[in-house]
């Protein structure tokens, strides 16, 4: 298979679909791959790497897009992009298509296949593809609100970790998944009061267990998490429904009672947020200030840590493009439901139900694929 890696280029972002190693395992298979000059650059991954792996280097975006019939990216197609989009490219990326109805009636006027990186499963319903840079921007959420709390960045002032004789700064978590935990793992190693919200009481004591109760865990209702957030300094949304919108745990009339200057960062915003006042930013101007609290709602997080992400991220991808790329991909989807769950769109169709859902439309069962 002919397989092109462009160059991201959406703001800030220094990803790059596969490292140098991973084309070298594809290489090894037969496959033919277009790397697009420059697309690992920032990152030290050079031209010269991924020739040395075997990778063939395009001068332009159009070079790489005209010669792959398997596009890797990192984040969704931008509008320029898509317009390089046929029927006869699958694109394999982290899309959030239930957050863009514009990208997705994209995708299916260009009667693409587009499989989606946040979709997938595996056989105990997490989300494999999704998990590593999951873990980067849960870590990242508390560096980043830190960062936010600082007087010079609009923020209260306050130190997460206090000091002897000054409490420390208070965290709320919304949502005890992959991001939650490792925002809870960055926030109590710095030394914040630390609490963490979930509606599954078997995930709290399992929190619980894993903390050796440094981490204080509550149920999630609007009461409790409303109670939390009008003391909290910095509070992280976490929460995901694999392909749907985010739901809006917090409401703008909820921030009006929330301290001055405290921070929220949303790591939702993929999915639309969690927050009624979010709105994606980017690393370029990452923050906002709405009802006087500072909003850090960049939609590609990990980006800011782009080498650690993109080595992350092609250790997770690689077995799945190798899958894809060997086989028929459509046999390998219908053999495998897991797989299955991550085609969103093919042939002017959706096959998603979260992205259906979110615009009102059907979607099709993998067997009519």
């Amino acid at each position: 298979m002919r397989i092109g890696i462009p160059k991201e280029i959406k703001v800030h972002e220094y990803r790059v679909g596969l490292t140098p190693a991973g084309i070298k395992e594809l290489a090894a298979h037969g496959h033919e791959l277009f790397v697009e000059t420059n697309a690992g650059l920032k990152i030290g991954f050079s031209n010269e790497d991924y020739q040395a792996a075997g990778a063939t280097i395009c001068n332009s975006a159009e070079e790489v897009w005209q010669q792959g019939q398997m596009i890797i990216k990192v984040k969704e197609p931008q509008p320029d992009e898509t317009k390089k989009l046929t029927e006869n490219h699958l694109l394999f990326t982290y899309l959030h298509l239930a957050a863009a109805e514009s990208l997705t009636n994209d995708l299916l006027n260009s009667g693409s296949t587009a499989i989606a990186y946040e979709t997938i499963t595996d056989q105990y319903h997490r989300l494999p593809l999704l998990a590593p840079m999951s873990e980067v921007a849960g870590r990242m959420s508390v560096q980043a609100g830190a960062h936010c709390l600082e007087i010079s960045q609009q923020g209260r002032g306050v130190l997460l970790g206090g000091v002897p004789g000054v409490k420390p700064g208070k965290v709320v978590i919304l949502g005890g998944g992959v991001v939650g935990t490792n925002a809870a793992q960055m926030a109590l190693g710095l030394g914040a009061d630390t609490t963490i919200f979930d509606k599954s009481p078997d995930r709290l004591r399992e929190l619980d267990a894993q903390f050796h109760g440094q981490l204080k865990t509550q149920y999630s209702t609007s009461d409790n998490v409303f109670s939390a957030i009008t003391e909290a300094d910095l509070v992280i949304g976490a929460v995901l429904i694999p392909g749907a919108a985010a739901p809006k745990l917090v409401s703008r009339e909820d921030l009006k009672k929330m301290q001055n200057g405290s921070v929220i960062v949303d790591v939702a915003i993929d999915q639309g947020g969690c927050f009624e006042t979010s709105r994606a930013t980017t690393h370029q101007e990452p923050t906002f200030i709405e009802e006087g609290i500072v909003h850090y709602c960049v939609a590609n997080m990990p980006g800011a840590v782009a080498r650690t992400s993109t080595l992350a991220l092609t250790n997770a991808t690689l077995p799945y493009i190798l899958r894809l790329a060997n086989h028929d991909w459509k046999e390998v989807l219908r053999q495998d439901s897991n797989f299955a769950n991550g085609l969103n769109i093919h042939n002017g169709k959706i096959y998603c139900p979260g992205v259906a859902t979110a615009f009102n439309r059907d979607a099709l069962p993998i067997d009519q694929l």
